[in-house]
Protein backbone atom coordinates (compact mmCIF):
# COMPACT_ATOMS: atom_id res chain seq x y z
CA UNK A 1 0.00 0.00 0.00
CA UNK A 2 1.04 3.60 -0.65
CA UNK A 3 0.38 6.77 1.28
CA UNK A 4 -0.17 9.93 -0.77
CA UNK A 5 1.20 13.12 0.78
CA UNK A 6 0.45 16.51 -0.76
CA UNK A 7 2.43 19.73 -0.33
CA UNK A 8 1.14 21.45 2.79
CA UNK A 9 1.58 24.83 4.43
CA UNK A 10 0.38 26.82 7.43
CA UNK A 11 0.39 23.74 9.64
CA UNK A 12 -0.94 24.56 13.08
CA UNK A 13 -2.00 22.83 16.26
CA UNK A 14 -0.60 20.92 19.22
CA UNK A 15 0.65 17.37 19.20
CA UNK A 16 1.98 15.21 22.02
CA UNK A 17 4.23 12.45 20.72
CA UNK A 18 4.05 9.00 22.33
CA UNK A 19 6.42 7.57 24.89
CA UNK A 20 10.03 6.65 24.25
CA UNK A 21 10.67 3.29 22.61
CA UNK A 22 14.10 3.06 24.25
CA UNK A 23 12.66 3.68 27.70
CA UNK A 24 9.65 1.40 27.21
CA UNK A 25 11.65 -1.64 26.09
CA UNK A 26 14.17 -1.23 28.92
CA UNK A 27 11.26 -0.87 31.35
CA UNK A 28 9.72 -4.14 30.17
CA UNK A 29 12.98 -6.08 30.52
CA UNK A 30 13.70 -4.53 33.94
CA UNK A 31 10.19 -5.50 35.04
CA UNK A 32 10.71 -9.06 33.77
CA UNK A 33 13.96 -9.38 35.75
CA UNK A 34 12.49 -7.87 38.92
CA UNK A 35 10.46 -9.72 41.51
CA UNK A 36 7.11 -8.18 42.35
CA UNK A 37 4.79 -5.94 40.36
CA UNK A 38 6.13 -3.07 38.27
CA UNK A 39 3.92 -0.39 36.75
CA UNK A 40 4.85 1.16 33.40
CA UNK A 41 2.71 4.26 32.91
CA UNK A 42 2.16 5.88 29.49
CA UNK A 43 4.23 3.26 27.63
CA UNK A 44 4.77 3.52 23.91
CA UNK A 45 2.01 1.28 22.55
CA UNK A 46 3.47 0.15 19.24
CA UNK A 47 4.58 -2.94 17.34
CA UNK A 48 8.14 -2.85 18.69
CA UNK A 49 7.22 -2.38 22.33
CA UNK A 50 4.48 -4.99 22.16
CA UNK A 51 7.13 -7.39 20.86
CA UNK A 52 9.06 -6.70 24.07
CA UNK A 53 5.96 -7.18 26.22
CA UNK A 54 5.06 -10.44 24.48
CA UNK A 55 8.64 -11.67 24.93
CA UNK A 56 8.51 -10.92 28.66
CA UNK A 57 5.23 -12.82 28.92
CA UNK A 58 6.71 -15.76 27.01
CA UNK A 59 9.59 -15.90 29.49
CA UNK A 60 7.26 -16.06 32.49
CA UNK A 61 6.23 -12.51 33.42
CA UNK A 62 2.56 -11.97 34.23
CA UNK A 63 1.23 -9.04 32.24
CA UNK A 64 -1.87 -6.91 32.65
CA UNK A 65 -2.13 -4.19 30.04
CA UNK A 66 -4.12 -1.22 28.85
CA UNK A 67 -3.13 1.64 26.57
CA UNK A 68 -2.00 3.75 29.51
CA UNK A 69 -0.66 1.20 32.00
CA UNK A 70 1.27 -2.05 31.82
CA UNK A 71 1.53 -4.03 35.05
CA UNK A 72 4.28 -6.62 34.89
CA UNK A 73 4.92 -9.20 37.60
CA UNK A 74 8.51 -10.25 37.13
CA UNK A 75 10.15 -13.61 37.69
CA UNK A 76 13.77 -12.67 38.28
CA UNK A 77 15.69 -15.23 36.27
CA UNK A 78 13.27 -18.09 36.98
CA UNK A 79 12.04 -18.13 33.42
CA UNK A 80 9.44 -20.14 31.62
CA UNK A 81 10.93 -21.91 28.60
CA UNK A 82 8.84 -21.59 25.42
CA UNK A 83 8.80 -24.69 23.21
CA UNK A 84 9.10 -22.58 20.04
CA UNK A 85 10.92 -19.44 18.97
CA UNK A 86 9.69 -16.20 20.52
CA UNK A 87 8.61 -13.89 17.68
CA UNK A 88 10.04 -10.38 18.12
CA UNK A 89 8.64 -8.96 14.90
CA UNK A 90 10.79 -6.04 13.75
CA UNK A 91 12.25 -5.01 17.10
CA UNK A 92 16.05 -5.03 16.99
CA UNK A 93 16.31 -3.34 20.39
CA UNK A 94 14.24 -6.11 21.96
CA UNK A 95 16.28 -8.80 20.19
CA UNK A 96 19.55 -7.50 21.59
CA UNK A 97 18.37 -6.83 25.16
CA UNK A 98 16.14 -9.87 25.66
CA UNK A 99 18.76 -12.29 24.26
CA UNK A 100 21.23 -11.30 26.97
CA UNK A 101 18.52 -11.48 29.63
CA UNK A 102 17.51 -14.96 28.46
CA UNK A 103 21.12 -16.10 28.92
CA UNK A 104 20.45 -15.95 32.67
CA UNK A 105 18.25 -19.04 32.36
CA UNK A 106 19.40 -22.65 32.37
CA UNK A 107 17.63 -23.93 29.25
CA UNK A 108 17.67 -22.95 25.59
CA UNK A 109 15.49 -20.01 24.50
CA UNK A 110 15.17 -19.04 20.83
CA UNK A 111 14.25 -15.66 19.32
CA UNK A 112 13.26 -14.86 15.75
CA UNK A 113 11.42 -12.19 13.81
CA UNK A 114 10.61 -10.79 10.39
CA UNK A 115 12.96 -10.49 7.42
CA UNK A 116 14.27 -7.13 8.60
CA UNK A 117 15.05 -8.46 12.07
CA UNK A 118 16.88 -11.41 10.53
CA UNK A 119 19.23 -8.92 8.84
CA UNK A 120 20.37 -7.32 12.13
CA UNK A 121 23.90 -8.07 13.24
CA UNK A 122 24.19 -9.93 16.55
CA UNK A 123 27.66 -11.47 16.38
CA UNK A 124 29.34 -8.92 18.66
CA UNK A 125 26.85 -9.58 21.45
CA UNK A 126 26.82 -13.34 20.99
CA UNK A 127 30.63 -13.46 21.14
CA UNK A 128 30.56 -11.56 24.43
CA UNK A 129 27.85 -13.82 25.86
CA UNK A 130 29.89 -16.92 24.94
CA UNK A 131 32.88 -15.46 26.78
CA UNK A 132 30.70 -14.86 29.86
CA UNK A 133 29.44 -18.43 30.14
CA UNK A 134 26.43 -18.68 27.85
CA UNK A 135 26.09 -20.94 24.83
CA UNK A 136 24.81 -19.15 21.72
CA UNK A 137 23.60 -20.46 18.38
CA UNK A 138 22.67 -18.31 15.39
CA UNK A 139 22.37 -18.07 11.64
CA UNK A 140 25.78 -16.58 10.81
CA UNK A 141 25.53 -14.15 13.71
CA UNK A 142 21.93 -13.17 12.97
CA UNK A 143 18.45 -14.29 13.98
CA UNK A 144 17.10 -16.83 14.60
CA UNK A 145 19.23 -16.81 17.76
CA UNK A 146 19.25 -19.37 20.56
CA UNK A 147 20.88 -18.86 23.93
CA UNK A 148 21.44 -21.23 26.85
CA UNK A 149 22.70 -20.08 30.22
CA UNK A 150 23.33 -19.58 32.95
CA UNK A 151 25.64 -16.60 32.61
CA UNK A 152 28.65 -17.12 34.84
CA UNK A 153 30.12 -13.63 34.59
CA UNK A 154 33.77 -12.95 33.92
CA UNK A 155 35.64 -10.57 31.64
CA UNK A 156 34.80 -9.72 28.04
CA UNK A 157 35.61 -7.24 25.30
CA UNK A 158 32.44 -5.69 23.84
CA UNK A 159 31.96 -4.45 20.28
CA UNK A 160 30.84 -0.80 20.39
CA UNK A 161 29.48 -0.70 16.83
CA UNK A 162 25.99 -0.52 18.31
CA UNK A 163 25.39 0.52 21.91
CA UNK A 164 22.66 -2.11 22.19
CA UNK A 165 25.23 -4.86 22.76
CA UNK A 166 26.55 -3.05 25.82
CA UNK A 167 23.08 -2.13 27.10
CA UNK A 168 22.00 -5.76 26.80
CA UNK A 169 24.97 -7.01 28.81
CA UNK A 170 24.61 -4.30 31.44
CA UNK A 171 20.99 -5.30 32.07
CA UNK A 172 21.71 -9.03 32.33
CA UNK A 173 25.07 -9.31 34.10
CA UNK A 174 23.96 -7.98 37.53
CA UNK A 175 21.98 -11.23 37.88
CA UNK A 176 24.87 -13.45 36.74
CA UNK A 177 26.45 -15.90 39.15
CA UNK A 178 29.74 -14.01 39.40
CA UNK A 179 31.19 -10.55 38.92
CA UNK A 180 31.90 -9.17 35.45
CA UNK A 181 34.20 -6.68 33.76
CA UNK A 182 33.43 -5.24 30.32
CA UNK A 183 35.83 -3.25 28.15
CA UNK A 184 35.32 -1.45 24.85
CA UNK A 185 37.74 0.14 22.39
CA UNK A 186 35.03 2.58 21.24
CA UNK A 187 31.32 3.20 21.73
CA UNK A 188 28.81 4.56 19.23
CA UNK A 189 25.60 6.27 20.40
CA UNK A 190 26.64 6.34 24.05
CA UNK A 191 23.58 8.31 25.17
CA UNK A 192 21.49 5.15 24.82
CA UNK A 193 23.78 3.50 27.36
CA UNK A 194 23.06 6.41 29.71
CA UNK A 195 19.36 5.54 29.44
CA UNK A 196 20.23 1.96 30.41
CA UNK A 197 22.33 3.10 33.37
CA UNK A 198 19.44 5.29 34.49
CA UNK A 199 17.12 2.26 34.56
CA UNK A 200 19.66 0.19 36.45
CA UNK A 201 20.03 2.89 39.09
CA UNK A 202 16.25 3.23 39.47
CA UNK A 203 15.96 -0.53 39.97
CA UNK A 204 18.67 -0.69 42.65
CA UNK A 205 21.39 -2.15 40.43
CA UNK A 206 24.96 -0.93 40.97
CA UNK A 207 27.41 -0.62 38.08
CA UNK A 208 30.78 1.11 38.14
CA UNK A 209 32.03 2.67 34.91
CA UNK A 210 34.82 4.89 33.68
CA UNK A 211 34.16 8.48 32.70
CA UNK A 212 34.74 7.67 29.02
CA UNK A 213 32.16 4.83 29.25
CA UNK A 214 34.62 2.24 27.93
CA UNK A 215 35.13 0.23 31.14
CA UNK A 216 32.46 -1.36 33.39
CA UNK A 217 32.54 -3.39 36.60
CA UNK A 218 29.35 -5.26 37.50
CA UNK A 219 28.84 -7.24 40.68
CA UNK A 220 26.89 -10.47 40.26
CA UNK A 221 24.01 -11.86 42.32
CA UNK A 222 22.21 -8.51 42.49
CA UNK A 223 18.43 -8.19 42.18
CA UNK A 224 16.11 -5.76 40.43
CA UNK A 225 13.60 -3.81 42.48
CA UNK A 226 10.12 -3.43 41.03
CA UNK A 227 9.15 0.11 40.08
CA UNK A 228 6.46 2.56 39.05
CA UNK A 229 7.41 5.04 36.33
CA UNK A 230 5.87 7.26 33.67
CA UNK A 231 7.65 6.78 30.34
CA UNK A 232 9.01 10.08 28.95
CA UNK A 233 7.97 11.29 25.49
CA UNK A 234 10.19 10.08 22.65
CA UNK A 235 12.52 12.75 21.27
CA UNK A 236 13.41 10.70 18.21
CA UNK A 237 9.70 10.70 17.34
CA UNK A 238 9.30 14.40 18.20
CA UNK A 239 11.84 15.12 15.45
CA UNK A 240 9.13 14.62 12.82
CA UNK A 241 6.60 17.27 13.94
CA UNK A 242 9.65 19.47 14.54
CA UNK A 243 10.65 18.97 10.90
CA UNK A 244 7.10 19.54 9.68
CA UNK A 245 7.00 22.81 11.61
CA UNK A 246 10.20 24.29 10.21
CA UNK A 247 9.26 23.31 6.64
CA UNK A 248 5.56 24.17 6.60
CA UNK A 249 4.44 25.42 9.98
CA UNK A 250 2.40 28.45 10.89
CA UNK A 251 2.58 27.40 14.54
CA UNK A 252 3.20 23.76 15.41
CA UNK A 253 3.32 23.00 19.13
CA UNK A 254 4.89 19.88 20.63
CA UNK A 255 3.76 19.13 24.18
CA UNK A 256 5.16 17.12 27.10
CA UNK A 257 8.85 17.07 26.17
CA UNK A 258 11.22 16.64 29.12
CA UNK A 259 14.58 18.12 28.18
CA UNK A 260 16.12 16.85 31.43
CA UNK A 261 15.70 13.25 30.24
CA UNK A 262 18.80 11.35 29.10
CA UNK A 263 17.61 10.72 25.55
CA UNK A 264 20.34 11.82 23.18
CA UNK A 265 17.87 12.64 20.42
CA UNK A 266 16.85 15.83 22.21
CA UNK A 267 19.96 17.25 20.52
CA UNK A 268 17.98 17.37 17.28
CA UNK A 269 16.27 20.48 18.61
CA UNK A 270 19.71 22.06 19.10
CA UNK A 271 20.72 21.02 15.59
CA UNK A 272 17.64 22.65 14.08
CA UNK A 273 18.28 25.85 16.04
CA UNK A 274 21.81 25.85 14.61
CA UNK A 275 20.18 25.60 11.17
CA UNK A 276 18.27 28.81 11.96
CA UNK A 277 15.08 27.00 12.91
CA UNK A 278 12.37 29.14 14.50
CA UNK A 279 11.92 27.26 17.79
CA UNK A 280 10.69 28.77 21.03
CA UNK A 281 9.13 27.66 24.30
CA UNK A 282 5.64 28.73 25.36
CA UNK A 283 4.73 29.61 28.94
CA UNK A 284 3.09 26.20 29.39
CA UNK A 285 6.26 24.42 28.28
CA UNK A 286 5.14 23.56 24.75
CA UNK A 287 7.85 23.75 22.10
CA UNK A 288 6.62 26.11 19.36
CA UNK A 289 7.93 25.64 15.81
CA UNK A 290 7.37 27.85 12.77
CA UNK A 291 8.41 27.78 9.11
CA UNK A 292 12.06 28.77 8.89
CA UNK A 293 14.73 29.79 6.40
CA UNK A 294 17.14 27.00 7.18
CA UNK A 295 20.88 27.08 6.56
CA UNK A 296 23.33 24.22 6.26
CA UNK A 297 26.03 23.14 8.68
CA UNK A 298 28.14 20.24 9.90
CA UNK A 299 26.47 17.84 12.36
CA UNK A 300 28.02 14.91 14.20
CA UNK A 301 25.19 12.36 14.55
CA UNK A 302 27.09 9.63 16.39
CA UNK A 303 24.99 10.05 19.54
CA UNK A 304 21.77 10.54 17.55
CA UNK A 305 21.73 8.02 14.67
CA UNK A 306 17.93 7.92 14.51
CA UNK A 307 17.99 11.61 13.59
CA UNK A 308 19.72 11.00 10.26
CA UNK A 309 16.60 10.54 8.07
CA UNK A 310 14.95 13.75 9.33
CA UNK A 311 18.20 15.75 9.29
CA UNK A 312 18.79 14.67 5.68
CA UNK A 313 15.37 16.01 4.74
CA UNK A 314 15.93 19.33 6.49
CA UNK A 315 19.31 19.68 4.76
CA UNK A 316 17.52 19.54 1.40
CA UNK A 317 15.48 22.60 2.43
CA UNK A 318 18.49 24.47 3.84
CA UNK A 319 20.66 26.92 1.94
CA UNK A 320 24.26 25.88 1.43
CA UNK A 321 25.86 22.53 2.17
CA UNK A 322 25.09 20.25 5.10
CA UNK A 323 27.36 17.43 6.27
CA UNK A 324 25.94 14.63 8.43
CA UNK A 325 28.97 12.76 9.74
CA UNK A 326 30.36 10.14 12.16
CA UNK A 327 27.27 7.95 12.08
CA UNK A 328 28.32 4.65 10.42
CA UNK A 329 25.86 2.72 12.62
CA UNK A 330 22.99 4.32 10.65
CA UNK A 331 23.74 1.65 8.04
CA UNK A 332 22.84 -1.08 10.57
CA UNK A 333 19.29 -0.07 11.49
CA UNK A 334 16.03 -1.41 10.01
CA UNK A 335 17.73 -0.70 6.70
CA UNK A 336 20.90 1.07 5.55
CA UNK A 337 19.49 4.51 6.29
CA UNK A 338 22.36 6.39 4.67
CA UNK A 339 21.88 4.57 1.38
CA UNK A 340 18.08 4.64 1.61
CA UNK A 341 17.75 8.37 2.28
CA UNK A 342 20.34 9.19 -0.36
CA UNK A 343 18.46 7.14 -2.96
CA UNK A 344 14.94 8.36 -2.18
CA UNK A 345 15.81 12.05 -1.80
CA UNK A 346 17.73 11.94 -5.09
CA UNK A 347 14.51 10.68 -6.71
CA UNK A 348 12.90 13.86 -5.40
CA UNK A 349 15.65 16.02 -6.92
CA UNK A 350 18.13 16.39 -4.05
CA UNK A 351 21.88 16.76 -4.60
CA UNK A 352 23.51 14.23 -2.25
CA UNK A 353 26.89 12.57 -1.92
CA UNK A 354 26.94 9.43 0.18
CA UNK A 355 29.80 8.97 2.65
CA UNK A 356 30.84 5.77 4.43
CA UNK A 357 29.70 7.34 7.71
CA UNK A 358 27.16 9.91 6.56
CA UNK A 359 25.98 12.24 3.81
CA UNK A 360 26.77 15.56 2.16
CA UNK A 361 23.64 17.41 1.00
CA UNK A 362 23.78 20.52 -1.14
CA UNK A 363 20.51 22.24 -0.37
CA UNK A 364 18.38 24.82 -2.08
CA UNK A 365 17.06 22.66 -4.91
CA UNK A 366 13.29 22.39 -5.06
CA UNK A 367 12.14 18.86 -4.30
CA UNK A 368 9.51 17.27 -6.50
CA UNK A 369 6.87 14.77 -5.50
CA UNK A 370 7.29 11.26 -6.89
CA UNK A 371 7.03 7.62 -5.87
CA UNK A 372 9.45 6.72 -3.07
CA UNK A 373 10.12 3.66 -0.94
CA UNK A 374 10.02 3.38 2.85
CA UNK A 375 12.17 0.22 2.94
CA UNK A 376 9.69 -0.90 5.63
CA UNK A 377 11.58 1.43 7.97
CA UNK A 378 9.40 3.59 10.20
CA UNK A 379 11.83 6.52 10.35
CA UNK A 380 12.35 6.52 6.58
CA UNK A 381 8.56 6.61 6.07
CA UNK A 382 8.06 9.52 8.48
CA UNK A 383 11.05 11.46 7.14
CA UNK A 384 9.79 11.15 3.56
CA UNK A 385 6.38 12.40 4.72
CA UNK A 386 8.10 15.52 6.04
CA UNK A 387 10.08 15.85 2.78
CA UNK A 388 6.82 15.80 0.82
CA UNK A 389 5.41 18.84 2.63
CA UNK A 390 7.48 21.35 0.66
CA UNK A 391 7.80 19.42 -2.60
CA UNK A 392 6.12 20.18 -5.93
CA UNK A 393 3.25 17.76 -6.47
CA UNK A 394 2.15 14.61 -4.70
CA UNK A 395 4.53 12.13 -3.11
CA UNK A 396 3.60 8.46 -2.94
CA UNK A 397 5.35 6.54 -0.15
CA UNK A 398 5.36 2.75 -0.48
CA UNK A 399 4.53 0.79 2.70
CA UNK A 400 4.53 3.94 4.81
CA UNK A 401 2.24 2.26 7.34
CA UNK A 402 5.41 0.77 8.88
CA UNK A 403 5.48 3.96 11.02
CA UNK A 404 3.30 1.94 13.42
CA UNK A 405 6.53 0.38 14.72
CA UNK A 406 7.03 3.48 16.88
CA UNK A 407 4.26 5.97 16.11
CA UNK A 408 0.89 4.35 15.28
CA UNK A 409 -0.91 7.69 15.58
CA UNK A 410 1.43 9.43 13.11
CA UNK A 411 -1.06 9.94 10.24
CA UNK A 412 -3.85 11.09 12.56
CA UNK A 413 -1.58 13.51 14.40
CA UNK A 414 -0.14 14.94 11.18
CA UNK A 415 -3.59 15.35 9.61
CA UNK A 416 -4.73 17.27 12.69
CA UNK A 417 -1.87 19.68 12.07
CA UNK A 418 -3.14 20.18 8.53
CA UNK A 419 -1.04 17.74 6.53
CA UNK A 420 -2.90 16.38 3.51
CA UNK A 421 -2.17 12.65 3.49
CA UNK A 422 -4.35 9.72 2.47
CA UNK A 423 -4.09 5.98 1.94
CA UNK A 424 -3.66 4.95 -1.68
CA UNK A 425 -4.21 1.21 -2.19
CA UNK A 426 -2.71 0.91 -5.65
CA UNK A 427 -0.43 -2.11 -6.10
Amino acid sequence: MFWKVMPSENLAGTTAVPGSKSHTIRAVVAALLAEGVSEIHAPLYSADTRSALNAASSLGAKVTESRELWQVTGCGKNFAYPDKAVDLGNSGTTLRIITAAAALGSKKITFDGDASLRSRIMLGELTALDALGAKCESRNGKAPVSVTGPLAGGRSKVDGTTSQYLSALLMALPLAEGDSVLDLDFLNEGDYVKITLDWLERCGIKVKHSEDMLHYEISGNQSYKSFKRVIPADFSTAAFPLGAGVIAGKEVRIANLDFTDRQGDKRVFEFVKEMNGDISTAENGDVVVRKSSLKGGVFDLNATPDALPLMAVLACYASGTTELVNVPQARLKECDRIAAMSCELRKMGADITELPDGMVIRGGKKLRGCEVNSYDDHRIAMALTVAALGADGATLIRNAECWAVTYPEFPEDFRRLGVMMTEDKRV
